[in-house]
């Protein structure tokens, strides 16, 4: 079977790669200005433990004590309304009670499985370093903050993710590297990290054009003639729409409904020179913040920006992130590379993975917000499944695109 798939991110690769391990002819379609740069800048960290869906009343609650004015990492640009309040009302529609229950449950479902799929997936790239069964640390500078946010952790669901207070050897490397003591700090298993982005692109790629993939660079458009999605002028049996925080605008064309928006968020990476290799990422948790070193590098990433995809960054967050670096005193020194990329977000918190219930040659595999490293090798594994006609070990009929009606079909 002849099949394009649309994107160039983590997403679009490894869903590229189970189909061509396969058997079929696989072609990527990879939008020539770089749509997919959120894959290779986030945080590295496979997190295993985020079962809970943010689309949640808790959310809700907290959200004015997060927001960027008043210090936290919640910003809702007043240039961008336009797309962040439609979105934050849907948000809100999608956060009751019942509603957030049953996307727990699915997320938990998927969640399960997305560690052993990235070591699946890594053993197939053949680089036994790149996936790190390492956990990570979650780290407070004051001893209230560590209290309190300790004891919130402990009646939070961490799905096949657990963590134990850090060992005193443990706090002993954390502090080695901050002007201050941590207060507290605990260590997770069952999570992970990539062991350097740049090298999991390479390989992934490489291991795609080995199993006989192509990759075109291509602007691709999608249109709906007679009774199928097509992109124009490429061939296809079946298409694959993986391409991030664009494809909502994609899919929009054959009738489906996706309200995604960009879900901006920004790092600085420096040399790693000071950083120790074999140190898991640190959450630092007072300042929103992720530390992760990779081969390298270290980089410091943060903040949840709404807005628009291609609005012109915001460099007072980049300022923000090298405060926090030098108020902790970590051996991170400039000249620092600054980033910022959007992470496709629906207002539920769920990820789109499905084939299409209005025209029967397309799936789709996008809106993974904060998960979209975490669910990669998953999600590739469920597209394939779904392209051969293979029952899944689980349901995937939250992820359905039809949870958000469209054209022709229910509101």
């Amino acid at each position: 079977m002849k099949i394009a798939i649309v994107g160039a991110g983590v997403v679009g690769l490894a869903c590229a790669i189970a189909l061509a391990e396969a058997g079929h002819a696989v072609e990527i379609l990879e939008r020539s200005s770089g749509n997919d740069a959120a894959s290779w800048g986030n945080a590295g960290h496979i997190a295993t433990e985020q079962v809970v869906p943010l689309a949640s009343p808790a959310t809700l609650r907290g959200a004015v004590r997060r927001l960027y004015p008043l210090g936290g990492a919640l910003s809702l640009p007043p240039a961008m309304m336009g797309a962040w309040l439609p979105f934050a009302l849907r948000m809100a529609a999608a956060s009751t009670p019942r509603a957030f229950a049953g996307g727990k449950q699915a997320l938990s479902a998927l969640l399960a499985d997305a560690l052993p799929a990235w070591q699946r997936l890594g053993g197939l790239l053949g680089d036994g370093d790149l996936v790190r069964d390492s956990g990570h640390f979650v780290a407070w500078e004051t001893p209230a903050r560590a209290a309190h946010s300790l004891a919130a952790w402990r009646a939070t669901d961490t799905g096949t993710a657990r963590f134990d207070s850090a060992s005193a050897g443990q706090l002993a490397a954390i502090n080695s590297l901050t002007a201050r003591p941590v207060a507290g700090a605990i260590r997770f298993s069952g999570s992970a990290q990539i062991a350097d982005l740049g090298r999991l692109g390479t390989a992934m790629r490489n291991r795609f054009t080995q199993a006989g993939g192509r990759i075109t660079p291509c602007d691709a458009d999608l249109i709906h003639a007679d009774g199928q999605a097509q992109i124009p002028g490429v061939t296809a049996d079946l298409i694959v729409i993986a391409g991030g925080v664009r494809s909502g605008a994609l899919v929009a064309r054959v009738g489906h409904r996706a309200p995604i928006i960009a879900e901006r968020g920004y790092h600085i990476r420096a040399a790693a020179d000071r950083w120790p290799r074999d140190l898991p990422p640190i959450v630092f948790e007072d300042r929103s913040m992720i530390v992760t070193r990779y081969d390298d590098t270290v980089q410091a990433a943060s903040f949840v920006e709404f807005g628009t995809p291609d609005a012109p960054a915001d460099a007072r967050k980049w300022a923000r992130l090298e405060r926090h670096v030098a108020e902790l005193g970590l051996p991170i020194a400039g000249p620092f590379t600054r980033w910022m990329g959007a992470r496709p977000t629906l207002p539920d918190y769920l990820p789109a993975i499905g084939r299409s219930r209005r025209v029967d040659n397309l799936i789709y595999a996008f809106g993974h917000q904060h998960l979209g490293l975490t669910l990669a090798a998953i999600t590739g594994e469920i597209v394939r499944h779904l392209a051969d006609d293979i029952t899944l070990p689980f349901t995937i009929d939250s992820f359905d695109l039809e949870r958000f009606g469209g054209r022709g079909g229910k509101a």
